[in-house]
């Protein structure tokens, strides 16, 4: 057993370096806007789900979109993505999303992720590096009428809409962000 968990250890290790690894901004100029209007499209689908986001966002002091976020696993698992960061609906620059996970977990799936900040120090705190949200974050799943019941917890609401793909999992990890300004 001891074996088992050193492996994981080791495979967690590796995976949190490989995405470390990763660029926040894209490379050219045409995968930047390629992204924003992904990000652009990702709001509109995730704003025809659920036409209370709208109101949710005018509320909001900024958000954070990421409209591809990858995530895998097999007993030690992974996530990644890429997204826009907007302050009072204007972009200001880019953001990595990422995630390691240990624990009993198989499978792949892809989804939308929304980050929400309620005040102008919560879009701070996450353009300083300094918000990783934990486990104990819940997401709320997108459907009609869910922004109307979402809640920020320490400044943060976080929607997720699926994509694709199927995952049993009962992991542990936290997501951490990376920002780079525009």
């Amino acid at each position: 057993m001891k074996w088992m968990n050193a492996v994981a250890m080791s495979l967690l290790s590796s995976l949190l370096v490989a995405v470390a690894g990763c660029a926040t901004s894209p490379s050219t100029p045409a995968k930047r806007e390629d992204l924003k209007a992904s990000a652009v499209d990702a709001l509109a689908t995730m704003k025809a789900d659920d036409p209370s986001l709208a109101g949710f966002l005018d509320k909001a002091h900024g958000y954070a979109i990421f409209p591809h976020v990858g995530k895998g696993g097999a007993i030690v698992g992974g996530s990644y993505g890429r997204g826009i960061v907007y302050e009072k609906g204007a972009p200001i620059g880019y953001a990595d999303i990422s995630q390691a996970t240990v624990g009993l977990q198989l499978g792949g799936q892809k989804f939308m992720e929304l980050l929400t900040f309620e005040s102008a120090k919560d879009l701070e705190r996450f353009t300083a590096g300094k918000l990783a949200v934990s486990a104990n974050v819940s997401a709320v799943m997108l459907k009609s009428g869910a922004a109307e019941s979402a809640r920020y917890t320490d400044g943060v609401a976080v929607f997720v809409k699926p994509i694709g793909g199927a995952m049993v999992e009962a992991s542990i990890g936290g997501q951490q962000f990376t920002f780079q300004r525009e």
